[in-house]
């Protein structure tokens, strides 16, 4: 008890001797000089590192397309593809034109109304013309954009009865893609998470006759030219069904399905033998082999070769291993694709076993 009471005597002495401390210096007579005002010195200095700043970020963005435009996506391999690369291109222009002014505004008022002990501030009430003017046209610019990608989408999800789609559905759970064809007449059959059993990972309904010629599979090919309607479905938690090269991602929602139809207009073969994805394919694979080299060395199989394809990916962070989450899609012909299907076993087949 007697350490403890010593110990809090040593507190309130220390409090105290803290607490006469600023009371000697508020005590003391105030500096005519404020230090933390800032100096016309001061002044010019910040103003001339804001013009600097000014010249990083153009430069840096410069180097940044000198440097990493290799890793855009190639033309796309979907019909749509092409209305939503324009839809980008004009937002990016307008966003680095307005971007590109507006910086240099921002520091060159910085810089050319910096701190002055002669110069004096200028109250300016307001100007309704001005306002008009720097109101209106972000509205009419946004305005304009919002519409333009307003049609562009609504053209794109409208999927006309005519058009005779092919109906695939994406299954999305963590952490892989099963896709479900509809057999011979196209229907897929109708399917509940509760009916998940055994074989029937998908849960589809073994009642329903639409459902005994599904052909489930862990490889999505498509045919090249026909339009293709995705059903997408989750079994655990939200996912995003993404196809880059296709320019294409739709929510994969628990409870419900989600659809986004597409037509592959450049086959895998084709788009490997595209300028950029020869590019591209030949430096990934420069590094492989020199990874590869240090992995031999160690005793270890070096890497295989790279070799492109399409791929659907996941574009939610769904849990620990969504970096996996991945399926190959293989865009051919129409008789490559009917004969790789003809191959696939169906649910009853596979349920039959």
């Amino acid at each position: 008890m007697t350490a403890f009471l010593v110990i809090i005597v040593i507190i309130l002495f220390g409090i105290s001797v803290w607490q006469m401390n600023r009371i000697f210096q508020l005590a003391k007579a105030k500096p005519t000089v404020h230090s933390e005002i800032a100096s016309d010195k001061d002044n010019n200095t910040h103003g001339y590192l804001m013009m600097a700043f000014l010249a990083f970020i153009y430069i840096l963005a410069i180097l940044c397309f000198w440097y990493w435009a290799e890793t855009l996506l190639p033309e796309s391999g979907s019909e749509h593809g092409a209305k939503i690369d324009t839809l980008m291109l004009v937002s990016m222009i307008l966003i680095f034109v307005a971007g590109i002014i507006t910086q240099w505004l921002l520091h060159y008022f910085a810089f050319i109304y910096r701190g002055n002990k002669v110069k004096r501030a200028t109250f300016y009430a307001d100007n309704d013309k001005l306002e008009f003017i720097w109101t209106i046209i972000p509205v009419v610019v946004l305005a304009g954009l919002i519409i333009y990608g307003l049609f562009t989408w609504t053209d794109i999800m409208n999927v006309d009865k005519d058009d005779d789609p092919l109906i695939v559905e994406l299954y999305a759970q963590q952490f892989n893609w099963k896709a479900r064809y509809g057999g011979n007449d196209n229907t897929l059959g109708e399917a509940n998470v509760r009916l998940i059993e055994g074989i029937n990972q998908l849960g589809v309904d073994p009642a329903d006759p639409n459902g005994q010629d599904d052909k489930i599979v862990t490889e999505l090919h498509l045919p090249v030219g026909r339009k293709v309607l995705f059903k997408m479905r989750s079994q655990d938690v939200l996912h995003s069904a993404y196809m880059p090269h296709f320019r294409a991602q739709m929510n994969c929602v628990p409870g419900m399905i989600t659809q986004f139809a597409l037509t592959p207009t450049i086959t895998t073969e084709e788009m490997r033998l595209n300028d950029h994805i020869v590019q591209k394919v030949n430096h990934i694979n420069e590094l492989r082999s020199s990874k590869s080299e240090a992995l031999v060395a160690a005793g270890n199989e070096p890497l295989e070769p790279y070799v492109f394809d399409y791929l659907l990916l996941c574009n939610k962070i769904c849990g620990i291993s969504h970096y996996n989450m991945q399926m190959k899609i293989i865009v051919e012909s129409e008789v490559d694709y009917k004969a790789w299907l003809a191959e696939q076993p169906t649910l009853a087949e596979q349920l039959s076993k």
